[in-house]
């Protein structure tokens, strides 16, 4: 600052009336005598919002506070919704908190002290603040950007004070030698800070400019309101200044102070994340957590840096406020806690590999090999599964490390899920067919610490910037090393590993595996399971399928894939794309099942409808081969007799079954063809998917007028609601998604209990009947409306292959409206020809507004069966509105 002007001197003031979503009322300002000598005795320092005294004057004693510390460039009025949430709860009776958000010196209406002040000072200005003010505790610290290194600081020094940490989007530590995020190097930079910071309002406009959907002009006003002038904003500029990037800088060592003092810290948690943020990335979470481990978290997808304009997040902080630092649990969490799965635990997932490891049989075959058909024996399968286990130990891969694996399945996928579950990596699993931004936004999620993938899988992560040490399971030459950012092939790791030491082995209540969704009801989420989990899984699908050391799986479907080697029988991977199922034919599974002599085959809807499509190419020999196949699995999604029968006189000697089950928990209820035959004489609507499997047990929470599910769960038939699972290998939580695990477990009985937010009923004889998604509900003048047996009708008129029933209008009043894809075909979407429209009309069993038909349904890539509705509704809503009719 040699050779500058002066910086402004000035008092605190109260923020301006009028702002939206401010009451005045919580305006305060508070002098503190030697706090700033710039400003004299008795001078107003500090602004700051407080609710206390609106809860005194209501009579209500508040349970603790809320110290919330505001970022760069913002001020106190981030935290304005929390204000009122607050207040507004505590009238309605629930816990008080007063909450306190103060405006940084030199930041929003606070004074402005002439001078840039260093993150030490900033930590030690709070402290006299909250000394002032006499907040003794219990105290919860809430930070958002810089705010939240400050607040960490305060809880570090007033451990005896602090009742719980709640950040968002912030950071408490960088990597040394690391570069700061772009968007701050750009503002750092020389003579660009005080152009970018003070003298102009770029840097406050970029970060309102930010908000995802953008800030309302009367809102970013307001966030402006405190920095009209050039010295105004001379504290965002000692902000940007004061960023401890390298470990010279004077802050550095109070950052290092702070993040140590983080991981020391043992009360409640709780993480809100935007995930669109430019520079409070994902790694930040990722280093929170480390710290952190206990932490509650929830990242909202679509949010970015102002999380808290965002999304409605107050409710979601006042909730946990409530059950974790105030001591007042959820009944459903209680609950789950006080019944914990006492059952003794299952051998791991590898016992069996390791008792078959000098055996000199088939255990893999990968009939997809890009040099043909490839065979690995159980004795080379367990040596390379305990040198790649050892030797991923030896460079560096620990305990509760992410492993994403970006390998084709087959042997060498196999070795690696089973390598890392050995040594308690947690295997990090998406599909391809999430697409280039669906993977992107898993990986990015997940935050693996390590990626180990074929060349294609490195690229795709190089290109898109996806988190993770690269181990390249390709040979790859230097040049090719380097420019995809390799630090280890995956044959020198296994050379790492030749002495076979391997670490104790991972508890069964160790995180194992984060598997996704497909995405096709919303962005794919990511579901942890436990060790534990997964063999309950191998167990139930071991004994329910009558699964032995000499069965053989033919496994068209990826996820049991893998499931081979813990079930100690052999697998074979058909010569398909198995991202892509539909690529699979009825010769390449004659040919798997030959090879392996397999008796059991898992395909998913996708894979046999093309299956049955080109059945016409077998010989007699491989009508012979599948002719011994005795059991027959399609599973992923529900499928109709008719398509199932079609594959089963394919494997005329096997009984055919269609498991009900999700990513959350993989094998729930299941039928037969026989059984599903038999249930087509039933008046009941939806699919039927059978009753539950071994331990697994299946309720049913009424929908209410509103189409909600708010129905106490229970096992009445006939009564439409939405299904809730239980089982032992149900997944033990979202990652990351703590309120979508709330929401999940929702007035759900004592146990481990999951909403699927599938709705359908359970008949008298105990089958579930699946009428469509909860989100699909149609919610007419007549009440809710399940879209799946109105489709059912449709799809019996002739030239109708598949058909979605959608609802138009406001909810309350909905009108049904039907989508047909033609089995023709149409070459445009729009308005069903007179003749097709009719016979829809006649068939269905509830009015429609109208017909329309597409070329192609809209469907998930994995499974190509799971229509996406609300992608139709919005369609045609817009069709029917006279817009732009396109392509839905």
């Amino acid at each position: 600052m040699s050779g500058s002007a002066p910086l402004p001197v000035r008092p605190a003031t109260h923020a301006p009336t009028g702002l939206p979503g401010l009451d005045p009322r919580f305006s305060q300002v508070l002098a503190v005598d030697g706090a700033e000598a710039s400003l004299g005795p008795g001078v107003p320092v500090w602004h700051y919002l407080d609710t206390g005294p609106e809860l005194a004057a209501r009579g209500i004693e508040p349970v603790g506070t809320v110290l919330a510390v505001h970022g760069n460039p913002t001020w106190s009025y981030l935290w304005r919704d929390l204000l009122t949430a607050s207040v507004d709860a505590a009238a309605a009776g629930g816990p008080a908190w007063r909450v306190v958000a103060v405006d940084q010196l030199d930041m929003g209406f606070s004074a402005r002290t002439g001078r840039h002040r260093t993150l030490a000072e900033r930590v030690r200005d709070l402290a006299a603040f909250t000394d002032a003010l006499g907040l003794d505790g219990p105290v919860t610290v809430l930070g958002h950007d810089w705010g939240g290194v400050v607040a960490m600081g305060w809880a570090v020094d007033h451990a005896d004070r602090l009742a719980g940490v709640a950040l968002l989007n912030t950071a408490v530590a960088h990597p040394d030698g690391d570069a700061i995020p772009a968007p701050l190097r750009a503002a750092t930079a020389g003579p660009v800070l005080r152009l970018a910071t003070s003298t102009t309002r770029a840097f406050l406009e970029t970060t309102l400019a930010i908000a995802h959907p953008p800030l309302v002009r009367e809102v970013a006003d307001a966030y402006r309101a405190p920095y009209r002038h050039a010295d105004d904003r001379h504290g965002i500029e000692g902000f940007v200044a004061d960023i401890p990037a390298p470990s010279s800088h004077p802050s550095a060592p109070e950052l290092h102070r702070i993040a140590a003092g983080v991981a020391r810290l043992d009360v409640p948690a709780l993480l809100l994340w935007g995930p669109r943020d430019p520079v409070f990335r994902d790694r930040y979470l990722d280093d929170l957590l480390d710290r952190l481990p206990h932490a509650r978290v929830h990242r909202y997808e679509g949010a970015g840096h102002l999380v808290a304009e965002d999304v409605d997040w107050a409710p979601a902080l006042l909730a946990w406020l409530t059950e974790e630092v105030a001591g007042t649990p959820a009944p459903a969490d209680a609950a789950a806690d006080a019944t914990a799965d006492d059952r003794p635990a299952s051998a791991p997932l590898w016992a069996a590999l390791d008792a078959r490891a000098d055996d000199p049989g088939p255990a893999v075959l990968d009939m997809a090999a890009a040099d043909g058909p490839r065979t690995v024996s159980w004795r080379l399968l367990a040596r390379q599964v305990r040198r790649i286990a050892a030797g991923l130990h030896a460079v560096g891969v620990r305990r509760g490390d992410r492993v994403s694996l970006l390998v084709q399945p087959g042997p060498t996928l196999t070795a690696l899920v089973y390598a890392c579950l050995r040594i308690g990596a947690v295997v990090v699993v998406a599909d391809a067919g999430l697409g280039p931004r669906g993977l992107t936004r898993a990986q990015r999620g997940a935050q693996p610490d390590w990626v180990v993938g074929q060349t294609k899988g490195l690229a795709a992560a190089r290109a898109l910037g996806w988190p993770g040490v690269r181990i390249a399971a390709d040979v790859l030459p230097p040049a090719a090393r380097r420019a995809l950012g390799v630090t280890h092939l995956l044959v020198d790791v296994a050379d790492a590993g030749r002495d076979e030491v391997l670490p104790p082995e991972p508890g069964p209540g160790d995180d194992a595996a984060v598997l996704f969704t497909s995405g096709s009801t919303g962005p794919a989420k990511g579901v942890l399971y436990t060790h534990a989990q997964l063999s309950a899984l191998r167990d139930v699908l071991r004994d329910h399928f009558d699964v032995r050391p000499d069965t053989g799986l033919v496994t068209g479907f990826a996820p049991f894939a893998l499931l081979g080697p813990a079930l100690g029988t052999r697998s074979v991977t058909p010569d398909m794309d198995v991202s892509a199922p539909r690529t699979l034919t009825a010769r390449a599974v004659a040919d798997a099942v030959r090879a392996s002599d397999g008796a059991i085959v898992f395909l998913s809807p996708a894979a046999i409808l093309n299956v049955v499509a080109t059945a016409d190419a077998l010989d007699a020999d491989d009508r012979a081969a599948l002719g011994r196949v005795r059991t027959f699995l399609s599973t992923g999604a529900p499928i109709g007799a008719g398509l199932l029968g079609s594959a089963a006189e394919l494997m005329p000697a096997a009984s055919a079954h269609t498991p009900y089950g999700m990513t959350e928990c993989l094998l729930v209820t299941d039928i037969t063809l026989d059984g599903i035959r038999d249930a087509a004489a039933a008046p009941d609507a939806g699919v039927c998917v059978g009753r539950p499997v071994g331990p697994g047990e299946v309720l049913v929470s009424a929908l209410d007028a509103d189409g909600a599910a708010t129905g106490d769960p229970a096992s009445t038939p006939g009564v439409l609601g939405e299904v809730l699972v239980r089982a032992p290998h149900l997944k033990q939580r979202y990652d990351r998604l703590w309120l979508t695990d709330r929401a999940a477990e929702r007035d759900t009985p004592p146990g481990r209990w999951h909403r699927t937010g599938d709705v359908g009923h359970l008949d008298a004889d105990g089958r579930l009947w699946i009428e469509g998604r909860l989100a699909h509900v149609l919610v007419t003048a007549d009440g809710p409306l399940a879209p799946v047996g109105p489709e059912q009708h449709v799809e019996r008129v002739a030239g109708v292959r598949r058909a979605a029933v959608v609802g138009v209008g406001p909810a309350g009043v909905q009108q049904p409206v039907a989508v047909v894809e033609n089995v023709l075909g149409v070459r445009r979407a729009g308005l069903a020809p007179a003749s097709l429209a009719a016979a829809v009309r006649t068939e269905s069993p509830v009015p429609l507004a109208a017909v329309l038909v597409v070329p192609r349904m809209p469907t998930d890539i994995r499974h190509n069966s799971k229509i996406d509705r609300t992608r139709l509704a919005a369609w045609a809503s817009r069709v029917l509105a006279g817009g732009r009719v396109g392509a839905p």
